[in-house]
Formats: C-alpha cells, sequence, structure tokens
C-alpha cells in the first residue's frame, strides 16, 4: 500500500533505522518512547529527593495521589504507544511525503526545529485551554491542588485520540522529517517535567526572560482569575510575551492549584473522562443542532441561550437555578 511506503521514507530517511535495529528485539518502540523510556528512571529519582524534602507538608504533595499521578502518565503513554502509529504517524508520513522541501538535519537545522515544535507546542497548549475538546483532555493534568514532579505525570489517556498533535502536522509539511519532530516533541516534555516543581524559585532575569521556568508554570497551574490561561509556553516563554498571554506572580496572589470545579473522585477513569462526560452531557440538553455543537470548539466557559432551564447536574448549578461557568479550568480544578 503506498500509505506503508510513504511511512517507510519517512523512517528511513531518518537515519534511526541502525540505531534501533541496535536494540532488543522486545523494544518495540518507536524514538519518542525511546526518550521517554531512558528518562523515566531519572523522573522517579528526582520525584524521590523531593518527596524526601517536602513529604512533611500535605500541602506540596499526597503519597497516594503522588502514586495515581504516575499511574495517570502510565496510561497515557500506553495508549500511545499502542496508537500512535495507527493513528497520528500515517498522517505526518502524508505530509511528508507531499512536503514542500526537503530540510537536512544539520545543528542550525535542528536548533531551528527545536524552536518551531515549541511554537507549535504553544498554540497546542493554548487551544487546550480555550477550545473545549482540548481542555477534556487536558484538564486531567491540571486537576490537582498540589505541584511537584508527580504533577508533570497526570495526562490524558485519550490524548491521542483527542487530535492535539494535528499542531505539529505543519512542521512535516514544510520538510521536518516526522522522526524528528518527535524526538524534539519528546525531549520538550521532558524539560517540563522539571518545571512542576515549588523548590525552585526565581533564577536568573536572563533565563527568566527567554524560558519557561518553574515560576512561570506554577503560575500556568493557578486557579487564581489573574493566573488562568497564562504562560502557555513549553520550553521558551518568549512566545507568550510575544502573544500576550505572559503573566507574573503577583505578591498579593498566592497561588492556588487546581481547577475551579473539583472532579469529584480520584479514579483513573474518572479523572480522564469526567469533563468529557460533562460536555457531552451540555451538548445533549435541547436547543438547535449548532448551538449544540458549539460546545465542542467554544471556550470551556461558553455557555449558550437557552429559553428552556437547564437540567441541575452534580456540581454544575450555582444554587439559585442558575448555571455556572462550564469552564473546568476556571472551575474544576488543574503543559
Amino acid at each position: 500500500m503506498e500509505w506503508i511506503q510513504m511511512v517507510r521514507e519517512v523512517w528511513v530517511r531518518s537515519g534511526l533505522d541502525a540505531l534501533l535495529e541496535a536494540l532488543p528485539p522486545w523494544l518495540a518502540m518507536d524514538e519518542r518512547q525511546l526518550v521517554f523510556m531512558l528518562a523515566t528512571p531519572v523522573f522517579i529519582g528526582v520525584f524521590a529527593w523531593e518527596y524526601l524534602k517536602i513529604r512533611h507538608d500535605p500541602r506540596l504533595v499526597n503519597g497516594a495521589e503522588s502514586v495515581r499521578n504516575f499511574m495517570l502518565g502510565a496510561g497515557y503513554q500506553t495508549t500511545e504507544l499502542l496508537f500512535a502509529g495507527l493513528i497520528a504517524f500515517p498522517v505526518y508520513a502524508l505530509a511528508y511525503h507531499h512536503r514542500l522541501w526537503d530540510i537536512p538535519l544539520t545543528p542550525l537545522t535542528a536548533v531551528g526545529l527545536w524552536v518551531l515544535t515549541d511554537l507549535c507546542f504553544y498554540w497546542m497548549h493554548r487551544a487546550s485551554h480555550r477550545v473545549r475538546w482540548f481542555w477534556a483532555a487536558h484538564v486531567t493534568h491540571h486537576s490537582s491542588e498540589r505541584m511537584n514532579f508527580s504533577t508533570a505525570m497526570r495526562q490524558n489517556a485519550t490524548n491521542i485520540f483527542n487530535g492535539g498533535w494535528l499542531f505539529y502536522v505543519p512542521l512535516a509539511l514544510i520538510g521536518f522529517n516526522p522522526v524528528w519532530i518527535g524526538v524534539c516533541y519528546a525531549l520538550s516534555l521532558v524539560y517540563q517535567f522539571f518545571i512542576h516543581t515549588t523548590l525552585v524559585g526565581r533564577l536568573h532575569p536572563a533565563i527568566e526572560y527567554l524560558f519557561n521556568t518553574p515560576n512561570h508554570h506554577r503560575v500556568h497551574h493557578g486557579r487564581n482569575p489573574a493566573y488562568i490561561d497564562t504562560n502557555y509556553g513549553g520550553v521558551f516563554i518568549i512566545f507568550d510575551r510575544l502573544f500576550g498571554t505572559f503573566t507574573q506572580e503577583r505578591a498579593d496572589q498566592p497561588i492556588e492549584y487546581g481547577i475551579t470545579r473539583p472532579v469529584g473522585g480520584n479514579g483513573l477513569l474518572l479523572s480522564w473522562l469526567h469533563e468529557y462526560r460533562d460536555m457531552f452531557r451540555d451538548m445533549a440538553r435541547s436547543g438547535p443542532l449548532l448551538q449544540r455543537l458549539r460546545h465542542l470548539w467554544m471556550p470551556p466557559d461558553w455557555e449558550r441561550d437557552e429559553t428552556a432551564p437547564a437540567p441541575v447536574t452534580g456540581g454544575r448549578n450555582d444554587g439559585n437555578g442558575g448555571e455556572q461557568s462550564l469552564r473546568d479550568r476556571g472551575e474544576s480544578a488543574g503543559s
């Protein structure tokens, strides 16, 4: 089949054939999974070090929650491993097959790809807060009321089906090999693991100006009105500065982590699926079809005008018959 040939072309041109052929045959993984596999022992070790320092403060860490966080991350990795090759990679291969240019991998193009990957991450992350369909997957990451390294592992097993990976497809169409796009994406996530902590204060002003730091990312995880929907950057914070979404922590507003409408439970399936449930419940309410469908792409706090009263559903009514904002980021707890 033609698409199989396109996938093969991507892989051969990446230059990673020889590397993965040298691995044991039971390591059936792509380049991103290889990065995550190598990084996982480091993640566990760094969290163990942090845990020893903050274990006596329940505001900062909870052992049972931290275990669940790593389980949420394992679920995410499992679905990525099982389905990324079936869902995402053929799309990247098709885009690369019709690429505009052949861009070789050199130190200069590698730096360019790194920056462009982070630009794509910025818009993907921004959409994950401002488009309810994408927020339905991303809310899992924000629904903890604590900030520590295990929080970085709170990921949604539906990510591969949710479609956030589409934001990186233009890089393949331009002419960057999808394998190297995946490597940059994986290394970006590795970097972002280390900014999920309260143990690191402000860094040198030059670093704080250019890069996403623990200080900037703590603000991003805040549910305070002044902090919601800010600091979307992955590795760099410059795109937030350019596009007007950068916010500094304010001395008069200590960060409150989480989302403003608690999830109501700790189960893995509930953590992964509760916002999908609420979104489809909102869509099921009577009204014109287009208005009902708008719940998919409008911001999480969007409400449609209705003449009929909305049904009272768990946690979504203000007690006076009026609906609260639907926004889990702003109303449920906690890139």
